[in-house]
């Protein structure tokens, strides 16, 4: 008589089914791949804080929307093109770009020379470093009531000195142009600080044996700097320039408290223009259109100078 074979039992295929799960599960946990599973948090986060509100305004860009109601239309690229007609948008463009480059130009001037003073040893060096750094750590939102007070033109600080020297006071604030360069002195004052500490670093990075050496072949001081730790500080320059150019180009806290952008729309920037389109004039669609165009000018501008800063960077 023929004998067949015993079959296994459906309790033991299902026990060999989760053996073998459980094997390619501790293979995979146990290889390099698994630690991408590390990148899912912030995955999650940058799609739901950041990828999907920008396919939102991108979205409502191409709308009238109000920003309250449920119901809006598509208008296509009306709010584009009258965003490039718009006079006042122009201005508003051309002030965002001196707040954003002209701020990284002075930022990285006094922050640079800050930390080439204070890379010296010298006694208090560290009580100095902590004033130019304080600023830093203020709310840019109460560094513009602190310089409001300053700049007001009634008992304003400055035109209360003036008033003393016999001068005639001036309206600081009420110039469209004076206002968009004192903002730009504003933020330059608070975050020069950031540069400060970027070059610091940068600066103690440089090794002596080069700067001994220069000096050993009758290399000036200011020789010294040119052409042997500007190159090397370049990784540092590029880490501030870059930073400086996006917080710069995003300005809106100290212009809220300084002017509002004011007087009219002359010193508004890309984002203090924004706020006002949406809480203000009810056109959250163009305010869509406008964060839109901050966001390509922001990314173009940043990876621009990116892209050129690291092409200078040297190794060592």
């Amino acid at each position: 008589m023929e004998q067949t074979a015993p079959r296994t039992s459906i309790p033991d295929q299902n026990k060999w089914g989760n053996l073998i799960r459980r094997s390619r599960l501790k293979k995979f946990l146990d290889s390099p791949a698994s630690l991408n599973i590390m990148y899912l948090p912030a995955l999650i986060l940058f799609a739901v804080f950041i990828f999907y509100p920008l396919i939102e305004g991108i979205k409502f860009s191409f709308t009238d929307w109000n920003g309250y109601s449920d119901h809006y239309s598509f208008v296509g690229l009306d709010k584009y093109r009258y965003m490039f007609s718009d006079m006042k948008t122009r201005l508003t463009i051309v002030n965002t770009l001196i707040y954003g480059l002209g701020s990284t130009l002075f930022q990285n001037i006094f922050g640079l020379a800050y930390a080439l003073f204070l890379n010296n040893k010298f006694r208090g060096r560290a009580i100095v470093r902590t004033i130019v750094y304080f600023s830093v750590i203020i709310s840019p939102l109460i560094m513009g009531y602190i310089f409001y007070f300053v700049f007001q033109y009634d008992r304003g600080a400055l035109n209360d000195i003036m008033k003393l020297l016999n001068l005639d006071p001036v309206d600081w604030l009420g110039n469209g142009k004076r206002a968009v360069w004192l903002i730009t002195f504003v933020n330059t004052f608070q975050y020069m600080g950031v540069s400060m500490v970027v070059y610091l670093a940068g600066l103690q990075a440089v090794p002596k044996d080069y700067l001994e050496a220069a000096e050993v072949d009758g290399a000036s001081g200011f020789e010294k700097f040119i052409h042997v730790t500007l190159p090397l500080l370049m990784p540092a320059i590029t880490i501030s320039i870059v930073l400086n150019i996006i917080e710069g180009l995003k300005l809106f806290d100290i212009i809220m408290s300084l002017t509002r952008g004011g007087p009219g729309y002359a010193s508004h920037s890309l984002s203090s223009m924004m706020y006002d389109l949406y809480f203000s004039r009810q056109d959250a669609g163009f305010a869509a259109a406008l964060g839109i165009l901050m966001f390509v000018l922001i990314s173009a501008v940043g990876l621009t100078s990116l892209l050129f800063l690291r092409k200078k960077e040297v190794d060592l």
